[in-house]
């Protein structure tokens, strides 16, 4: 459906094999560009501002062709007034966890659309209550899926996100990494 309405190419430039997937899922045409971007921000940044710089960030390191919308997009765990990436390895993604476990914590995410005469940013914000989690079931997580490339150390849709999410006010897909629904309107508006 949206294929017919976009007077665009689409290019996703993101590697994430979820937002990936979400693509696919709007069966829309889309190719795949990927190129290396320093994910660095100003530390007076916070929460949405952090995803939001970046978003852009990673759009102007592309020149879109003349029919091509270049879509980029940010990931934040936001908790205690900090922003949690992805973890650095093991340790770090440990404390990440214990930090949001028995708390609730914000999943923002950003998306910036850029064409040849216009770029538009838009972000989603989704509060996640986790329940208290073990060190056993921390480590059994860590073990058994290795979220190493997931804000804030976990992915909703794997065991985590069936034992230990008690609550989520907002969209779900955002949490999995993009908010599709306002990507969708975006897109149909653009």
């Amino acid at each position: 459906m949206l294929n017919n309405k976009l007077k665009y190419k689409l290019v996703l430039a993101s590697g994430s094999p979820r937002r990936q997937q979400f693509l696919r899922d709007l069966d829309v045409d889309f190719e795949i560009r990927l190129k290396d971007v320093e994910e660095i921000y100003p530390d007076t940044l916070k929460g949405a501002e952090i995803t939001d710089f970046l978003a852009k960030l990673k759009a102007d390191a592309f020149e879109p062709a003349a029919d091509e919308i270049i879509i980029t997009s940010d990931t934040i765990v936001w908790h205690d007034n900090k922003a949690l990436g992805k973890p650095k390895d093991y340790n770090d993604a440990f404390l990440m966890l214990s930090t949001l476990s028995g708390k609730t914590h914000e999943v923002i995410t950003s998306v910036c659309l850029k064409s040849i005469e216009k770029a538009e940013i838009f972000h989603e914000t989704t509060k996640v209550t986790f329940n208290t989690l073990s060190n056993e079931e921390i480590k059994y997580y860590l073990d058994n899926y290795k979220p190493y490339d997931k804000a804030g150390s976990y992915g909703i849709q794997e065991w985590i996100g069936l034992v230990a999410i008690a609550r989520i006010e907002g969209s779900y897909a955002n949490v999995v990494g993009l908010p599709v629904d306002k990507v969708y309107q975006a897109l149909i508006n653009f």
